[in-house]
């Protein structure tokens, strides 16, 4: 059998649009679209036969039961479902009745062709309708994440659309003790702020520990001026509630759900947020990022560099201090689960690495110590070997007992290379 003659056995068969025809023949010749496919054959069989060309209107294709007439209108009304949307990407998803998926089985076996052969009526009209809404809407298509997603629902008629999140990367600064990073509901009312029909008095009624975080002071500014619904805030890791977060800041992304704005001034951005924040947290380095960005501040391996205000027990000399710290320094320290923490986390021994230790007496009593060191070292029991689960700990190698009294984050870097990464931002 010929291209030709399955052709004729496929027209035979009824009313066969051109686009239906030509798509069972979608793997040969490259770039045409199918109906002109379709259209060749049917003319290349009437020169064949000398007989008279007889075109098929569209409307009365029995396999796709019309629906190549409508690409168009498809695109318009998928373009009209995004109207005040910005976006740059979007990408085009077809659910195909179930009765054209059939007639197209039943095409295909007119001429013994595999189920498969060709291309379905789903590519086509992800394809035919999409190149119609990037040229209404001016945008590219995207296969892997754009910014949004049609689903063209044929069976039910209806246009689906998602918005995509948005994403802003910077570096926080928080210029106050006893705010922690994100919302801290209430662990005696569960953040219902009542027990039984009683205000909750363990958090006066508000259902949360502190009045305000880190999240809070950020990331309504960015969900108001993206126009979202929503927005979540992703910190690379978070310090302690009473410490503050200073110098070159932590790097956090904002996502913001469903957008309608992306095109964004991220200065004045900037701008917005710190004076909302009012001198309690200051934001830096604001950024446009990509979907990747929120794992690479979340899973990228990053040291912490500290600054603690030191109380001891009893009087210490300046060369005690010193010899101490330079044992700590390039140390390996194994930690024990914190008793401040072993309520929300795991009890096991964790070992890890202290880079530097360096620091000087304020007078014999109190110090200033810096500490620079591997990710999830636990700063304060590393003064305070807390009662002999941190060892060593530089209360131990003192002899006397030391605490903490103030803590300061001074840098949150990327063990073997920056957060900043070009290729994560827009």
């Amino acid at each position: 059998m010929t291209l030709l003659d399955d052709a004729r056995r496929l027209a035979a068969t009824g009313p066969v649009c051109d686009a239906c025809l030509g798509r069972v023949f979608a793997d040969r010749s490259f770039g045409l679209t199918n109906a002109e496919r379709g259209r060749s054959l049917r003319i290349a069989a009437a020169l064949d036969d000398d007989d008279d060309f007889d075109p098929v209107d569209t409307a009365d294709c029995w396999v796709c039961e019309g629906r190549c007439t409508e690409f168009d209108d498809w695109a318009a009304r998928a373009a009209d479902a995004v109207e005040g949307v910005e976006f740059d990407t979007y990408q085009v998803g077809t659910r195909t009745p179930p009765l054209i998926e059939e007639n197209e089985r039943l095409l295909r076996e007119e001429v013994d062709a595999e189920p498969d052969a060709g291309e379905p009526f789903k590519m086509e009209f992800n394809r035919e309708v999409g190149k119609r809404i990037g040229r209404r809407v001016d945008a590219e298509v995207d296969f892997e994440r754009p910014h949004v997603q049609f689903v063209l629902d044929v069976a039910d008629d209806r246009v689906e659309t998602t918005i995509n999140s948005a994403f802003v990367y910077g570096r926080y600064r928080k210029l106050e003790r006893g705010i922690p990073q994100t919302e801290w509901p209430c662990r005696e009312c569960n953040g219902s702020g009542r027990r039984g029909r009683e205000p909750c008095d363990h958090c006066d009624g508000s259902g949360y520990l502190y009045d305000r975080s880190v999240e809070e002071l950020i990331a309504p500014v960015v969900e108001d001026v993206m126009d979202g619904v929503d927005a979540l805030f992703h910190g690379a890791g978070r310090e302690d509630v009473d410490a503050r977060m200073l110098d070159t800041g932590r790097p956090f992304v904002v996502e913001v759900k469903e957008p309608r704005r992306r095109r964004i001034d991220v200065g004045r951005l900037e701008s917005d947020v710190n004076a909302f924040a009012d001198g309690a947290v200051e934001v830096t380095g604001l950024r446009l990022a990509t979907y990747g960005m929120v794992e690479r501040v979340k899973e990228l391996d990053a040291s912490k560099t500290y600054r603690a205000d030191v109380e001891f027990d009893a009087p210490v000399e300046a060369d005690t201090l010193a010899a101490a710290l330079d044992d700590l320094d390039g140390a390996t320290v194994e930690q024990y689960t914190p008793q401040r923490v072993d309520h929300r986390r795991a009890n096991l021994t964790r070992t890890r690495e202290v880079y530097e230790a360096t620091g000087e007496l304020v007078d014999p009593r109190h110090a200033t110590v810096e500490i620079h060191g591997a990710g999830g070292l636990y700063i304060k029991e590393l003064v305070s070997g807390d009662e002999g689960r941190t060892e060593p700990s530089l209360a131990g190698l003192l002899g006397v007992d030391a605490r903490v009294t103030a803590l300061d984050v001074l840098a949150v870097t990327g063990e073997d290379e920056p957060f900043e990464d070009e290729t994560y931002f827009l």
